[in-house]
Protein backbone atom coordinates (compact mmCIF):
# COMPACT_ATOMS: atom_id res chain seq x y z
CA UNK A 1 0.00 0.00 0.00
CA UNK A 2 1.32 3.37 -0.97
CA UNK A 3 2.47 5.93 1.87
CA UNK A 4 -0.63 8.24 2.77
CA UNK A 5 0.30 11.57 4.20
CA UNK A 6 -1.58 14.61 5.50
CA UNK A 7 -1.74 17.34 2.83
CA UNK A 8 0.25 19.89 3.04
CA UNK A 9 -2.28 22.28 3.52
CA UNK A 10 -4.07 22.18 6.83
CA UNK A 11 -6.88 24.18 8.31
CA UNK A 12 -5.99 26.54 11.34
CA UNK A 13 -8.49 24.34 13.71
CA UNK A 14 -11.18 22.16 13.82
CA UNK A 15 -14.78 21.80 15.13
CA UNK A 16 -17.57 19.60 15.64
CA UNK A 17 -20.67 21.26 15.46
CA UNK A 18 -23.62 21.26 17.82
CA UNK A 19 -25.24 18.16 16.21
CA UNK A 20 -22.46 16.18 15.90
CA UNK A 21 -21.07 17.61 18.83
CA UNK A 22 -23.79 15.58 21.15
CA UNK A 23 -23.83 12.65 18.95
CA UNK A 24 -20.70 11.96 19.77
CA UNK A 25 -20.73 12.25 23.29
CA UNK A 26 -23.49 9.64 23.04
CA UNK A 27 -21.49 7.30 20.72
CA UNK A 28 -18.25 7.22 23.31
CA UNK A 29 -20.76 6.49 26.09
CA UNK A 30 -21.80 3.13 24.52
CA UNK A 31 -18.19 1.56 25.11
CA UNK A 32 -16.96 0.91 28.51
CA UNK A 33 -14.74 3.43 30.90
CA UNK A 34 -11.51 3.25 29.95
CA UNK A 35 -12.07 1.67 26.21
CA UNK A 36 -13.20 5.12 24.92
CA UNK A 37 -10.78 4.58 22.39
CA UNK A 38 -12.82 1.91 20.57
CA UNK A 39 -14.92 5.17 19.13
CA UNK A 40 -11.92 6.62 17.10
CA UNK A 41 -12.97 4.95 13.68
CA UNK A 42 -16.83 6.18 14.44
CA UNK A 43 -16.02 9.97 15.53
CA UNK A 44 -12.81 10.08 12.15
CA UNK A 45 -15.91 9.15 10.19
CA UNK A 46 -18.49 11.57 11.26
CA UNK A 47 -15.32 14.77 11.17
CA UNK A 48 -15.11 13.15 7.71
CA UNK A 49 -18.41 13.78 6.77
CA UNK A 50 -18.81 17.07 8.10
CA UNK A 51 -15.47 18.51 6.33
CA UNK A 52 -15.43 16.57 3.46
CA UNK A 53 -11.80 14.69 4.34
CA UNK A 54 -9.94 14.29 7.86
CA UNK A 55 -7.87 17.29 8.55
CA UNK A 56 -5.03 17.37 10.98
CA UNK A 57 -6.93 19.79 13.29
CA UNK A 58 -9.90 16.80 13.30
CA UNK A 59 -7.17 14.24 14.01
CA UNK A 60 -5.82 16.25 16.78
CA UNK A 61 -9.65 16.95 18.11
CA UNK A 62 -11.07 13.20 18.17
CA UNK A 63 -7.22 12.60 20.46
CA UNK A 64 -8.05 14.67 22.77
CA UNK A 65 -12.02 13.92 23.38
CA UNK A 66 -10.60 10.12 23.54
CA UNK A 67 -7.67 10.58 25.86
CA UNK A 68 -5.87 9.03 23.51
CA UNK A 69 -2.34 9.87 21.83
CA UNK A 70 -2.21 12.10 18.94
CA UNK A 71 0.32 9.61 17.10
CA UNK A 72 -2.33 6.59 17.75
CA UNK A 73 -5.33 8.32 16.21
CA UNK A 74 -3.05 9.59 13.26
CA UNK A 75 -1.77 6.02 12.90
CA UNK A 76 -5.56 4.84 12.35
CA UNK A 77 -6.25 7.73 10.03
CA UNK A 78 -3.33 6.91 7.65
CA UNK A 79 -4.16 3.20 7.90
CA UNK A 80 -7.29 2.94 6.77
CA UNK A 81 -8.37 4.13 3.30
CA UNK A 82 -11.74 5.16 4.01
CA UNK A 83 -10.13 8.64 5.63
CA UNK A 84 -9.25 11.14 2.60
CA UNK A 85 -6.04 12.83 3.99
CA UNK A 86 -6.84 15.88 0.92
CA UNK A 87 -9.30 17.85 0.39
CA UNK A 88 -12.35 16.63 -2.04
CA UNK A 89 -14.71 17.79 -4.13
CA UNK A 90 -16.90 20.03 -2.98
CA UNK A 91 -20.02 18.14 -4.35
CA UNK A 92 -18.92 14.82 -5.01
CA UNK A 93 -15.97 12.47 -4.61
CA UNK A 94 -16.35 9.50 -6.69
CA UNK A 95 -14.93 6.29 -6.21
CA UNK A 96 -14.94 4.44 -8.94
CA UNK A 97 -14.70 0.39 -8.46
CA UNK A 98 -11.43 -1.32 -10.20
CA UNK A 99 -11.58 -4.50 -9.20
CA UNK A 100 -11.74 -7.32 -11.65
CA UNK A 101 -15.34 -7.84 -12.04
CA UNK A 102 -16.44 -3.87 -12.87
CA UNK A 103 -13.02 -3.85 -15.53
CA UNK A 104 -14.60 -6.64 -17.25
CA UNK A 105 -17.76 -4.86 -17.26
CA UNK A 106 -16.15 -1.42 -18.60
CA UNK A 107 -15.19 0.22 -15.46
CA UNK A 108 -11.97 1.82 -17.80
CA UNK A 109 -14.10 3.83 -19.38
CA UNK A 110 -15.57 5.09 -15.97
CA UNK A 111 -11.83 6.08 -15.23
CA UNK A 112 -11.30 7.74 -18.59
CA UNK A 113 -14.37 9.81 -18.11
CA UNK A 114 -13.02 10.74 -14.66
CA UNK A 115 -9.61 11.27 -15.96
CA UNK A 116 -11.16 13.39 -18.73
CA UNK A 117 -13.86 15.68 -16.89
CA UNK A 118 -12.30 15.97 -13.25
CA UNK A 119 -8.72 15.37 -13.32
CA UNK A 120 -6.01 13.40 -14.81
CA UNK A 121 -4.70 12.25 -11.35
CA UNK A 122 -6.83 10.90 -8.71
CA UNK A 123 -7.33 12.62 -5.74
CA UNK A 124 -7.38 15.60 -7.23
CA UNK A 125 -9.64 18.31 -7.34
CA UNK A 126 -11.40 19.86 -10.63
CA UNK A 127 -10.85 23.18 -11.92
CA UNK A 128 -13.50 24.62 -9.94
CA UNK A 129 -13.09 22.40 -6.84
CA UNK A 130 -16.75 20.69 -7.42
CA UNK A 131 -15.26 17.23 -8.12
CA UNK A 132 -12.47 14.36 -7.22
CA UNK A 133 -12.17 11.05 -7.69
CA UNK A 134 -10.10 7.48 -7.20
CA UNK A 135 -9.72 4.25 -7.99
CA UNK A 136 -11.47 1.65 -5.59
CA UNK A 137 -10.96 -1.98 -4.72
CA UNK A 138 -14.11 -3.88 -4.72
CA UNK A 139 -17.34 -2.07 -2.94
CA UNK A 140 -19.53 -4.97 -2.90
CA UNK A 141 -22.22 -5.17 -5.37
CA UNK A 142 -20.21 -7.35 -8.17
CA UNK A 143 -23.31 -8.17 -9.77
CA UNK A 144 -24.21 -4.72 -10.70
CA UNK A 145 -20.70 -4.10 -12.21
CA UNK A 146 -19.59 -1.11 -13.16
CA UNK A 147 -20.12 0.94 -10.05
CA UNK A 148 -19.23 4.01 -8.38
CA UNK A 149 -19.29 5.27 -4.41
CA UNK A 150 -20.10 8.87 -3.34
CA UNK A 151 -20.05 8.87 0.46
CA UNK A 152 -22.22 6.06 1.74
CA UNK A 153 -24.07 6.22 -1.45
CA UNK A 154 -23.90 3.76 -4.86
CA UNK A 155 -24.56 4.23 -8.54
CA UNK A 156 -24.71 0.80 -10.41
CA UNK A 157 -25.10 -0.59 -13.70
CA UNK A 158 -22.99 1.61 -15.31
CA UNK A 159 -21.83 2.77 -19.01
CA UNK A 160 -20.30 5.61 -20.19
CA UNK A 161 -23.33 7.52 -21.13
CA UNK A 162 -25.39 6.53 -17.68
CA UNK A 163 -22.02 7.83 -16.13
CA UNK A 164 -21.83 11.07 -17.86
CA UNK A 165 -25.27 11.38 -16.94
CA UNK A 166 -24.15 11.28 -13.59
CA UNK A 167 -21.38 13.00 -13.03
CA UNK A 168 -23.22 16.01 -15.19
CA UNK A 169 -25.86 16.23 -12.05
CA UNK A 170 -23.58 16.18 -9.59
CA UNK A 171 -21.68 19.15 -11.20
CA UNK A 172 -25.25 20.79 -11.54
CA UNK A 173 -26.11 19.73 -7.77
CA UNK A 174 -28.91 17.70 -9.41
CA UNK A 175 -27.51 13.85 -8.34
CA UNK A 176 -29.87 11.59 -10.28
CA UNK A 177 -31.33 8.87 -8.63
CA UNK A 178 -28.99 6.55 -6.53
CA UNK A 179 -28.84 2.42 -7.02
CA UNK A 180 -29.29 0.94 -10.83
CA UNK A 181 -29.10 2.68 -13.45
CA UNK A 182 -30.95 -0.04 -15.12
CA UNK A 183 -34.47 -1.57 -15.15
CA UNK A 184 -34.06 -3.73 -11.89
CA UNK A 185 -34.46 -3.61 -8.72
CA UNK A 186 -30.89 -3.56 -6.42
CA UNK A 187 -29.46 -6.84 -7.66
CA UNK A 188 -32.75 -8.99 -9.06
CA UNK A 189 -32.30 -10.01 -12.44
CA UNK A 190 -32.31 -6.85 -15.11
CA UNK A 191 -35.77 -6.24 -16.71
CA UNK A 192 -37.96 -7.06 -13.53
CA UNK A 193 -38.64 -10.70 -12.11
CA UNK A 194 -38.12 -13.83 -14.11
CA UNK A 195 -39.45 -16.45 -11.50
CA UNK A 196 -42.56 -16.52 -8.98
CA UNK A 197 -44.37 -14.51 -10.57
CA UNK A 198 -47.58 -16.24 -9.84
CA UNK A 199 -49.37 -13.92 -7.69
CA UNK A 200 -51.10 -17.18 -6.54
CA UNK A 201 -47.67 -17.86 -4.55
CA UNK A 202 -48.53 -14.68 -2.07
CA UNK A 203 -52.44 -14.08 -2.36
CA UNK A 204 -53.01 -17.66 -0.06
CA UNK A 205 -55.14 -18.87 -3.05
CA UNK A 206 -52.25 -21.67 -4.26
CA UNK A 207 -52.15 -22.49 -0.65
CA UNK A 208 -55.77 -23.12 -0.76
CA UNK A 209 -56.26 -24.84 -4.11
CA UNK A 210 -52.83 -27.60 -2.77
CA UNK A 211 -55.41 -27.98 0.65
CA UNK A 212 -58.07 -28.55 -1.54
CA UNK A 213 -56.83 -31.24 -3.74
CA UNK A 214 -55.72 -32.89 -0.40
CA UNK A 215 -59.24 -33.18 0.86
CA UNK A 216 -60.45 -34.15 -2.11
CA UNK A 217 -57.62 -36.93 -2.21
CA UNK A 218 -58.60 -37.76 0.90
CA UNK A 219 -62.10 -37.98 0.96
CA UNK A 220 -62.11 -39.95 -2.42
CA UNK A 221 -59.74 -43.09 -0.61
CA UNK A 222 -62.27 -43.07 1.87
CA UNK A 223 -65.16 -43.28 -0.44
CA UNK A 224 -63.80 -45.55 -2.34
CA UNK A 225 -62.71 -48.13 0.53
CA UNK A 226 -66.78 -47.58 1.54
CA UNK A 227 -67.81 -48.53 -1.89
CA UNK A 228 -65.73 -51.60 -1.56
CA UNK A 229 -66.79 -52.60 1.56
CA UNK A 230 -70.53 -52.03 0.71
CA UNK A 231 -70.32 -54.65 -2.00
CA UNK A 232 -68.00 -56.89 -0.27
CA UNK A 233 -71.05 -56.77 2.79
CA UNK A 234 -73.74 -57.23 -0.46
CA UNK A 235 -71.77 -59.93 -2.08
CA UNK A 236 -71.72 -61.78 1.43
CA UNK A 237 -75.08 -61.66 2.42
CA UNK A 238 -76.32 -62.77 -1.46
CA UNK A 239 -74.24 -65.60 -1.03
CA UNK A 240 -71.06 -67.64 -2.63
CA UNK A 241 -72.11 -67.74 -6.37
CA UNK A 242 -72.47 -63.79 -6.35
CA UNK A 243 -69.45 -63.20 -4.25
CA UNK A 244 -66.68 -61.93 -5.46
CA UNK A 245 -63.14 -63.23 -5.14
CA UNK A 246 -60.96 -62.07 -2.79
CA UNK A 247 -57.84 -63.77 -2.11
CA UNK A 248 -57.55 -65.68 1.30
CA UNK A 249 -54.63 -66.50 3.53
CA UNK A 250 -55.12 -70.07 3.60
CA UNK A 251 -58.42 -72.80 3.63
CA UNK A 252 -58.22 -72.49 7.81
CA UNK A 253 -60.19 -68.77 7.23
CA UNK A 254 -63.33 -69.84 5.49
CA UNK A 255 -65.19 -70.63 8.69
CA UNK A 256 -64.79 -67.18 9.92
CA UNK A 257 -65.61 -65.53 6.91
CA UNK A 258 -68.89 -67.41 6.70
CA UNK A 259 -71.84 -64.47 7.49
CA UNK A 260 -75.11 -65.43 7.84
CA UNK A 261 -78.56 -63.94 6.97
CA UNK A 262 -79.61 -61.27 8.84
CA UNK A 263 -81.55 -61.54 12.16
CA UNK A 264 -85.51 -61.66 11.33
CA UNK A 265 -84.82 -62.10 7.71
CA UNK A 266 -84.28 -57.87 7.47
CA UNK A 267 -81.79 -56.62 4.71
CA UNK A 268 -82.39 -53.46 3.97
CA UNK A 269 -78.85 -51.30 4.59
CA UNK A 270 -75.57 -52.79 4.99
CA UNK A 271 -75.85 -50.67 8.22
CA UNK A 272 -78.42 -53.31 8.71
CA UNK A 273 -76.37 -56.34 7.60
CA UNK A 274 -73.30 -55.12 9.77
CA UNK A 275 -75.74 -54.72 13.00
CA UNK A 276 -77.44 -58.54 12.39
CA UNK A 277 -74.50 -60.42 11.48
CA UNK A 278 -73.31 -63.35 14.35
CA UNK A 279 -69.83 -62.96 16.16
CA UNK A 280 -66.87 -64.21 13.89
CA UNK A 281 -65.81 -67.69 14.33
CA UNK A 282 -62.07 -66.54 15.36
CA UNK A 283 -61.32 -69.93 17.17
CA UNK A 284 -60.59 -71.45 13.96
CA UNK A 285 -57.60 -69.01 13.46
CA UNK A 286 -57.00 -68.03 17.30
CA UNK A 287 -53.70 -65.41 16.10
CA UNK A 288 -56.44 -64.20 13.33
CA UNK A 289 -58.20 -61.08 13.49
CA UNK A 290 -60.53 -60.79 10.55
CA UNK A 291 -61.35 -57.31 9.36
CA UNK A 292 -64.22 -56.05 6.90
CA UNK A 293 -67.17 -57.36 7.35
CA UNK A 294 -66.34 -60.08 10.07
CA UNK A 295 -64.63 -58.21 11.78
CA UNK A 296 -66.86 -55.26 13.01
CA UNK A 297 -67.48 -56.26 16.62
CA UNK A 298 -64.94 -58.32 16.84
CA UNK A 299 -62.31 -56.62 18.76
CA UNK A 300 -59.74 -54.83 16.46
CA UNK A 301 -56.27 -53.08 16.32
CA UNK A 302 -57.52 -49.81 16.33
CA UNK A 303 -58.21 -48.89 13.02
CA UNK A 304 -61.36 -48.56 10.87
CA UNK A 305 -62.41 -52.13 9.73
CA UNK A 306 -64.21 -51.10 6.43
CA UNK A 307 -62.33 -53.07 4.06
CA UNK A 308 -59.22 -54.12 6.12
CA UNK A 309 -57.62 -57.01 4.98
CA UNK A 310 -56.77 -59.96 7.58
CA UNK A 311 -55.50 -58.70 10.00
CA UNK A 312 -52.84 -60.25 12.77
CA UNK A 313 -53.01 -60.04 16.83
CA UNK A 314 -49.11 -60.88 16.92
CA UNK A 315 -46.67 -62.18 14.33
CA UNK A 316 -46.32 -65.76 13.54
CA UNK A 317 -43.30 -67.55 15.17
CA UNK A 318 -43.22 -64.47 17.11
CA UNK A 319 -41.47 -62.27 14.36
CA UNK A 320 -42.78 -60.26 11.60
CA UNK A 321 -40.75 -59.91 8.42
CA UNK A 322 -38.81 -57.06 7.67
CA UNK A 323 -41.05 -55.02 5.66
CA UNK A 324 -38.37 -52.38 4.80
CA UNK A 325 -37.23 -54.66 2.48
CA UNK A 326 -40.15 -53.19 0.14
CA UNK A 327 -39.38 -50.26 -1.56
CA UNK A 328 -40.88 -47.28 -0.39
CA UNK A 329 -41.16 -48.72 3.18
CA UNK A 330 -38.79 -46.93 5.95
CA UNK A 331 -38.72 -48.63 9.39
CA UNK A 332 -41.35 -45.80 10.58
CA UNK A 333 -43.83 -46.96 8.06
CA UNK A 334 -43.16 -50.68 9.24
CA UNK A 335 -43.66 -49.89 13.04
CA UNK A 336 -47.13 -48.35 11.88
CA UNK A 337 -48.11 -51.36 10.48
CA UNK A 338 -46.62 -54.08 12.69
CA UNK A 339 -48.90 -51.82 14.98
CA UNK A 340 -52.25 -52.01 12.54
CA UNK A 341 -51.60 -56.28 12.34
CA UNK A 342 -49.72 -56.25 9.15
CA UNK A 343 -46.62 -58.12 10.13
CA UNK A 344 -45.70 -60.81 6.78
CA UNK A 345 -45.10 -60.16 2.96
CA UNK A 346 -48.22 -62.68 2.67
CA UNK A 347 -50.57 -60.58 4.18
CA UNK A 348 -49.40 -57.59 1.54
CA UNK A 349 -49.31 -60.12 -1.06
CA UNK A 350 -52.79 -60.90 -0.88
CA UNK A 351 -54.26 -57.73 -0.31
CA UNK A 352 -57.14 -56.78 -2.94
CA UNK A 353 -58.12 -53.07 -3.94
CA UNK A 354 -60.49 -52.89 -1.06
CA UNK A 355 -57.84 -53.37 1.37
CA UNK A 356 -55.98 -51.07 -0.79
CA UNK A 357 -58.17 -48.23 -0.05
CA UNK A 358 -58.58 -49.40 3.75
CA UNK A 359 -54.74 -49.12 3.85
CA UNK A 360 -54.23 -45.72 2.21
CA UNK A 361 -57.21 -44.76 4.74
CA UNK A 362 -55.49 -45.41 7.76
CA UNK A 363 -51.86 -43.74 6.16
CA UNK A 364 -53.54 -40.79 4.28
CA UNK A 365 -49.83 -38.91 4.41
CA UNK A 366 -48.61 -41.96 2.26
CA UNK A 367 -51.73 -42.14 0.03
CA UNK A 368 -50.32 -43.22 -3.88
CA UNK A 369 -47.16 -44.76 -2.80
CA UNK A 370 -48.15 -48.42 -2.21
CA UNK A 371 -49.44 -48.53 -5.98
CA UNK A 372 -46.64 -46.18 -7.52
CA UNK A 373 -43.65 -48.48 -5.71
CA UNK A 374 -46.02 -51.70 -6.63
CA UNK A 375 -45.63 -53.10 -2.85
CA UNK A 376 -47.98 -55.57 -3.69
CA UNK A 377 -45.83 -57.18 -6.24
CA UNK A 378 -42.85 -56.66 -4.11
CA UNK A 379 -44.25 -58.42 -1.30
CA UNK A 380 -45.52 -61.39 -3.60
CA UNK A 381 -41.43 -61.54 -4.79
CA UNK A 382 -40.50 -61.70 -0.99
CA UNK A 383 -42.76 -63.83 0.27
CA UNK A 384 -41.56 -66.20 -2.28
CA UNK A 385 -38.12 -66.23 -0.89
CA UNK A 386 -36.47 -63.33 -2.97
CA UNK A 387 -34.17 -61.35 -0.83
CA UNK A 388 -31.45 -58.17 -1.68
CA UNK A 389 -28.71 -58.87 -3.56
CA UNK A 390 -25.75 -57.17 -3.16
CA UNK A 391 -26.96 -53.42 -4.02
CA UNK A 392 -28.42 -51.92 -1.68
CA UNK A 393 -32.17 -51.27 -2.60
CA UNK A 394 -32.04 -53.65 -5.23
CA UNK A 395 -35.86 -54.41 -6.55
CA UNK A 396 -36.90 -57.79 -8.52
CA UNK A 397 -37.41 -56.65 -12.02
CA UNK A 398 -40.89 -57.21 -13.67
Amino acid sequence: MAVRRLHPDQPSAFAFTPANREWAATTIKKYPAGKQASAVIPLLWRAQEQEGWVTDPAIRGVAVMLDMAYIRVLEVATFYTMFQLAPTGSKAHIQVCGTTPCMLRGAGQLIDACKRRIHPQPLHLSADGALSWEEVECLGACVNAPMIMVGSDTWEDLDADRFERVLDGFANGKPVAKGPQVLRQLSAPEGGATTLTDPTLADGSRLGGWLQAFEDRVAGARAKAEAAATAVAVAAVAGPASAPAVAAPSAALAPALAVTTPRNGAAANVTTLLNNRPEPAVAAAPALILASVALAGAGSVGTSSVGAPPLLTQPRNGKGDDLTLIWGVAETMQNRMYGMGIWHFDQIAAWTPANIAWFEAQVEDYSGRLERDNWIKQARDLAGGWRPGNKVGERPQS
